[in-house]
């Protein structure tokens, strides 16, 4: 009667396990019978009872578990350990690092390649110290920029002094990795501790012979601390030190791609594009080891903290590897989503959004068109998730994020894909306008009514303005393939503005006129925006009631789309209206393209006239008041907004003293030259030249900057808590803003009209 099974058996094979295991072993068992097969071709053949052959029938007898230690460096590599990867189950071959579905690595031809033939022009190496002092020495004229990282952070190693010639630094290595397989269970089970000694000799051999032997058992060790702590990964390593993991880290991500540019180096074309290294036998040979590093550099992203020195060195070092794992786009496209995330998180330094950025910006100069538009696509998409929750601290994030997609967008090599998504996205907006005026419910509103829709008008404005500038076109001579695009997104825009036309939406109407404002400064591109901006000045300048007295803090427009309910008809609010929609009028005015004009006479005259009345009728209801307590400082019913009324008759002036200016210069340059509608190119010539005068205009409109600048600082000194006062103010009622649309209101009175 057979013996019965343990307890721990049981367990064991109900566990699911025991296939797994079966699995491995046949695996492990199919590397070491090729390894011995490739070793019996290039040695000869040795008779019955030799090395080999004992080899190969305890190889064929009994299996060695996985946690075993293996008797050298080819069998450890051979042994399974480097291909456990996440898509494991997907790719077909069984010898893989981690090589992506797409990759261009044929299978027959990875099996019968020997790694060991690539590394044998640097397995034998007679004097170290010498070679690497010589090679120290040619360093700062062959790699600058990596011998100055070696300076700043590597100084012994640039320090090291040749002694006498001992033992090779391989074989070294391999003896204090791999120790003998035979002792006891536990000796077996034991895994080496990778220590800083080993780390500097596979330093110094990357460093003097770039060795993709070093290179290799380097990446090996890498695996093993982006995989470190993880049950379900078989690691090579141990890593006890926290600075042994951060110098292995920082080795692998530095070294790895000054080694691969020595051996297979890539090209920059004179547009700013990469070109994909050329296929040699040895770039085929290492690249699984390539994508292997690339995906666990990939799975390291998402492990570093977010403060971590270690996450900037990761996302800066790894686009250096784009250009060799090109043709993997599961790695490729894994690695521009987590580089996305990166981008997106507003929690992560700047320095570390901005390689992100630049990280993707490389993956898009590596593809082709059709990985560019999927780039560019994911990366606006991103974006407008992430802006649809806007306050005061995610602004700044936000503003990043359009600046550097804006940037994307205005590749010139990409124009005609930024063309087509810049039209079905600007078409996307003007479908909602349209659904919204149709339906005319709260829910239709909210389409356009929020901060998403406000943020992708911004966006698109400053791709415009940027791609459609005139001093850009002026430079190629030719218009951009984006300036059709700024008609229809005009129209969209102006068609959000009078969508809801009651006072509580100004905000959103001074944030859309904003986005036209920056492209008329840029394009030159004449946009009316005085009409949109008058009832703004009307409705605050003369309320049809007089303004609720109120002890709250002033209302931050840049982080507000619509008025929140308690800040309705207060003079905090009607004050900061007047303020700001006069500041975007005086921009507008003195603009390049508005300022500088030949028509600026007769364009600034329905305003003055519109001005002067509103001046007028709220100078009137103001007198007729009754005086109250701080008469004449805009805190009583008897000052309503004087200080408002004061800033609208200095603009007043301003606008005609800039109209006298171009007045008398027009008229020069008519009585020294043919100047008129028959000779319209002296007249352009005439405009730029006026378009560089600032003007008493310009110059009115730089003190008002000046202004807003030292204001704005101090607002964020004292977000910042560096208690800086503003103004003085009681603050008895501390209520808190309301930064989303509706959020803390009766939904009835939404979208209400208040006049």
């Amino acid at each position: 009667m057979g013996r019965k099974a343990p307890k721990s058996a049981k367990k064991f094979a109900t566990s699911g396990q025991l296939k797994k295991t079966i699995q491995a072993r046949h695996k492990h068992q199919k590397a070491l019978k090729r390894t011995q097969h490739r070793r019996g071709n290039k040695g000869g053949s040795k008779g019955a009872g030799g090395a080999d052959d004992e080899e190969e029938e305890e190889g064929e007898g009994e299996e060695k578990p996985r946690g075993s230690k293996v008797k050298s460096v080819d069998d450890f590599l051979n042994g399974g350990f480097m291909n456990q990867d996440d898509d494991a189950e997907d790719s077909g071959d069984e010898d893989s690092m981690g090589a992506d579905d797409d990759s261009e690595m044929d299978e027959e031809d990875a099996e019968e390649h020997d790694d060991n033939d690539d590394f044998a022009s640097v397995d034998e190496i007679d004097d170290e110290g010498a070679a690497h002092l010589l090679e120290l020495s040619k360093l700062a004229e062959k790699d600058p920029e990596f011998f100055k990282y070696l300076q700043e952070n590597d100084r012994e190693l640039l320090e090291f002094k040749a002694g006498p010639a001992g033992a090779d630094a391989d074989s070294e290595d391999e003896d204090a990795v791999m120790q003998d397989g035979d002792g006891d269970e536990e000796a077996e089970d034991a895994m080496p501790v990778l220590d800083m000694d080993l780390l500097r000799k596979w330093q110094r051999a990357l460093l003097d012979h770039r060795s993709l032997r070093a290179l290799r058992k380097l990446l090996i060790a890498f695996r093993s601390a982006a995989h470190m702590n993880e049950d379900d990964q078989v690691v090579a390593w141990k890593i006890d030190s926290s600075l042994v993991y951060d110098k292995l880290v920082v080795t692998a991500l530095r070294y790895t791609p000054v080694v691969l540019a020595y051996h297979c180096p890539y090209k920059t074309l004179p547009n700013g594009r990469l070109k994909p290294p050329t296929q040699t036998p040895k770039l085929r040979s290492l690249q699984k080891m390539i994508i292997s590093f690339f995906l666990n550099t990939t799975h390291l992203l998402s492990q570093l903290p977010e403060k971590s020195e270690l996450l900037g060195i990761a996302v800066r070092e790894s686009a250096k590897i784009v250009p060799y794992v090109s043709s993997g786009r599961r790695a490729v496209r894994g690695y521009v989503k987590k580089c996305l995330e990166l981008w997106s998180t507003a929690s992560v330094p700047d320095e570390v959004r901005i390689s992100a950025y630049l990280a993707v910006k490389t993956v898009s100069d590596m593809g082709e068109e059709s990985s560019a538009e999927a780039v560019m696509k994911n990366m606006y998409l991103t974006f407008v998730r992430t802006s649809k929750l806007t306050t005061p601290f995610t602004l700044p994030s936000i503003t990043l994020m359009k600046n550097s997609a804006a940037d994307m967008f205005c590749i010139p090599e990409l124009a005609g894909t930024s063309y087509q998504l810049a039209f079905g996205y600007i078409r996307q907006l003007a479908i909602h306008l349209r659904n919204s005026v149709k339906v005319k419910t709260k829910e239709a509103y909210k389409l356009v009514y929020n901060w998403q829709y406000v943020h992708c008008i911004d966006f698109w404005c400053q791709v415009l303005a940027k791609s459609c500038s005139k001093s850009l076109e002026t430079q190629s001579g030719k218009e951009s393939e984006l300036k059709p695009l700024v008609y229809p997104l005009v129209q969209v825009a102006l068609g959000a503005i009078k969508l809801i036309p009651n006072t509580r939406s100004y905000p959103l109407h001074l944030h859309l006129l904003r986005s036209l404002l920056h492209l008329t400064k840029h394009t030159s591109t004449y946009i009316p925006l005085f009409p949109f901006l008058l009832p703004i000045l009307s409705s605050s300048l003369s309320p049809t009631s007089p303004p609720k007295s109120s002890t709250l803090k002033p209302l931050d427009l840049e982080s507000t789309i619509r008025c929140p309910a308690q800040y309705a008809k207060t003079r905090v609010y009607l004050g900061a209206l007047v303020e700001e929609a006069g500041y975007v009028l005086a921009e507008w005015l003195g603009s390049e393209g508005v300022r500088g004009s030949v028509a600026f006479p007769e364009v600034c005259v329905p305003i003055q006239v519109a001005l002067r009345k509103l001046v007028k009728g709220a100078s009137s209801s103001s007198s007729s008041s009754k005086p109250g307590k701080g008469k004449g400082k805009g805190k009583g019913p008897g000052g309503i907004l004087s200080k408002e009324i004061a800033l609208i008759k200095t603009l007043i002036e301003r606008i005609d003293d800039a109209s006298l200016f171009v007045s008398n210069k027009r008229t020069l340059a008519n009585a020294s030259k043919a100047f008129g509608p028959s000779s319209m190119d002296a007249v352009r010539a005439w405009e730029v030249e006026m378009g560089k005068e600032e003007g008493p205009l310009g110059k009115y409109v730089k003190t008002l900057r000046k202004g807003r600048e030292q204001r704005r600082k101090l607002i964020e000194k004292a977000r910042e808590g560096e208690d800086e006062i503003l103004e003085e103010e009681s603050d008895d009622e501390d209520e808190e803003e309301d930064s989303e649309m509706g959020e803390g209101e009766d939904e009835e009175e939404l979208f209400s009209d208040d006049e």
